[in-house]
């Protein structure tokens, strides 16, 4: 007589998958907070072990009703603050809501290996994860559906990502100060091994490189947090060289702000002695004296196109673009001028 084979239960392919029961259940309860390929992964290991386990109905709208949790392990400033006030705005018109962990605390709890075995959430949005990268690919193999804003480190290319276009704008930025004629120009460079610093600092050289200056070790420096305070640090050991840069361009507008103050002390005019520009264009670039030249990073558009791109993994949509750029401007003020004497050609 021949046996009817047994039906898999969740357990059985939990451990024939190595994905969590959590996991193993959405698929088969038809959610679609699921990656595609861990919901084939599923349903293979159901044929294999001599099971019919139900099929997600195709087409179902996960959007509405939605729980997407923020991890924003940092101060909620003007430029965290807007990137989570998009992502907010944007869930809710999806008919979502959000879970915001948040706050400097939080970067020590365990809470991406937590993320797959919440039923209740469906998916995330992880801003400048401070976890190595091993991790989120954990996460990732475990068939969660996450989008990473400003990845610290390179992530592989089916790991969805959303950033500025980091390299571009320290290019642009940097061509028009040598543009004004400078050629010693110190460089306030963020966190090392970092993706955004390593990205700008590359652009910064690029442009001395077209005019024929080689990167100088120097006039660089790299700061263990984008900080006022930092800034002012990295700038006064670039103003007290014995011959000193005539531009300083920082990492963010925080440290340029920390040039600035470094440039008051010393009694330098800015533009006329010194050149200061930074990056990210909030607020505080517009309340300094002089104001601020700096690049326009679209903060609030990388929290709308996160949401965007998870609405869209939580639907099982294709997605083609798995790691979007997004493009910057060159913002001048006052803060940047030409070199005495430099005269156009």
């Amino acid at each position: 007589m021949v046996r009817p084979r047994a039906r898999a239960t969740v357990r059985d392919v939990a451990a024939e998958t190595g994905l969590s029961i959590a996991t193993v259940s959405r698929v088969l309860n038809g959610h679609s907070n699921v990656a595609p390929h861990t919901r084939d992964l599923v349903l293979r290991a159901v044929d294999r072990l001599g099971g019919e386990g139900p099929r997600p109905r195709a087409g179902r709208e996960a959007t509405a009703g939605a729980t997407i949790y923020v991890r924003c392990p940092y101060l909620l400033t003007d430029y965290f603050g807007l990137i989570v006030s998009s992502i907010g705005e944007t869930v809710d018109l999806h008919g979502g809501q959000v879970i915001l962990g948040t706050g400097e605390a939080a970067q020590r709890a365990p809470v991406l290996a937590t993320l797959p075995d919440r039923p209740d959430i469906a998916g995330a949005i992880l801003i400048l994860p401070p976890e190595p990268g091993e991790e989120l690919v954990r996460l990732r193999d475990r068939g969660f559906p996450f989008v990473v804003i400003d990845p610290r480190t390179p992530l592989p290319r089916d790991i969805v990502a959303v950033s500025a276009a980091h390299f571009a704008g320290a290019r642009k930025l940097m061509a028009h100060v040598v543009g004004l004629g400078h050629r010693r120009v110190g460089v306030i460079g963020g966190p090392v091994r970092w993706l955004p610093s390593e990205a700008r600092m590359a652009g910064y050289t690029a442009s001395l490189a077209d005019v024929g200056v080689l990167p100088s070790a120097e006039l660089q420096r790299n700061v263990p947090e984008p900080t006022t305070e930092h800034g002012h640090r990295a700038a006064r050991e670039l103003l007290d060289l014995p011959e000193r840069p005539t531009a300083l361009v920082a990492f963010n507008d925080k440290m340029a702000v920390g040039a600035l103050r470094a440039a008051a002390e010393r009694g330098l005019r800015v533009p006329g002695d010194l050149s200061v520009a930074g990056f990210d264009d909030i607020d505080l670039s517009r309340a300094t004296v002089p104001m601020l030249t700096t690049v326009r990073q679209p903060l609030e558009e990388m929290g709308r196109m996160a949401v965007t791109l998870l609405m869209r993994l939580l639907n099982r949509h294709t997605l083609e673009a798995l790691h979007v750029s997004l493009g910057t401007d060159v913002i001048v003020r006052d803060s940047t001028g030409p070199v005495p004497g430099f005269v156009r050609d």
